[in-house]
């Protein structure tokens, strides 16, 4: 999808909006890490503060841009994973808004100027997607459920144009198979639906292939008018209930395409022969 080159008026509005967005989003990182000197020694992984921090940043990031919020259905308490679908870098905005969660994400990430330096200071997961590595991650995700977190991934592997929901790789649900996980875990399906604003591309708001993040943020910021993105948490699995990752998967993806295809964002249960052990 191409972006028209924004214009007088478009500058405007991208000032309008950016300079307080570059504000929040800054100065909220720089209040985090002055709390997060305190916290860290003091609770360790626990973060019983600065994730209000990020709440706080993620909810009015959309007030200034003027996307409308939608929240459906619970999330659901205590520790845990979620899993949701992936459509833009929005996702992390809209999945932090309304719950504490901690992304996992691929170790190149941490490197990544600015964004690297983000995603360390909200507490992101980083992995190697090797299978050498599996035993360090199940025991990497222990550690951060028994602290109370919930764990956030995107299993189609990479992000959308937000009208479609890719396959769920079933080799990222293999760590929650560990008997240490297995029997205490749930995972919540949680689907992301843009709404477009009227007249403009229905992919507006989806960020993938090789589209830059800058010309992306540009053409968001410079709309005359926004549209909206509606988060639903459907309710939440136990692990324990499948035979194996490959079943797991598939239910969790198809609760999460159905939120994405109803337009309630309802999404119906999936068929018992699912749970089948």
């Amino acid at each position: 999808m191409v972006h028209q080159t924004p214009g007088m008026r478009d500058w405007l509005r991208i000032i309008r909006r950016g300079l307080p967005l570059v504000v929040l989003v800054f100065g909220g990182f720089l209040v985090l890490l002055l709390i997060r000197l305190i916290e860290r020694p003091l609770c360790a992984l626990r973060r019983p503060v600065t994730p209000y921090v990020t709440q706080f940043v993620c909810r009015n990031a959309f007030a200034l841009m003027g996307i409308t919020y939608r929240m459906q259905g619970r999330p659901m308490k205590g520790a845990g994973a979620v899993v949701a679908n992936h459509a833009s870098w929005l996702d992390i905005f809209a999945l932090n808004a309304r719950k504490r969660i901690y992304f996992v994400s691929k170790s190149e990430v941490a490197a990544w100027p600015g964004i690297g330096w983000l995603a360390r200071a909200t507490g992101t997961v980083f992995i190697r997607r090797d299978r050498r590595d599996t035993l360090s991650q199940i025991n990497l995700f222990r550690d951060r459920l028994q602290a109370g977190h919930k764990l956030l991934f995107f299993p189609e592997g990479t992000s959308t144009d937000g009208l479609q929901v890719l396959p769920f790789k079933p080799t990222l649900f293999a760590a929650f198979f560990d008997p240490a996980l297995r029997d205490i875990l749930q995972i919540q399906p949680v689907t992301l639906r843009y709404t477009a604003p009227k007249g403009a591309d229905p992919r507006f708001y989806g960020w993938w292939g090789d589209m830059g993040f800058g010309p992306h943020l540009l053409a968001i910021l410079a709309a005359k008018r926004q549209g909206e993105v509606c988060v639903t948490y459907h309710p939440p699995v136990n692990v324990r209930d499948f035979a194996d990752r490959k079943a797991l998967a598939r239910v969790l993806e198809d609760r999460v395409r159905a939120g994405l295809m109803t337009k309630g964002g309802a999404a119906p249960l999936s068929p018992p022969e699912y749970l089948q052990k």
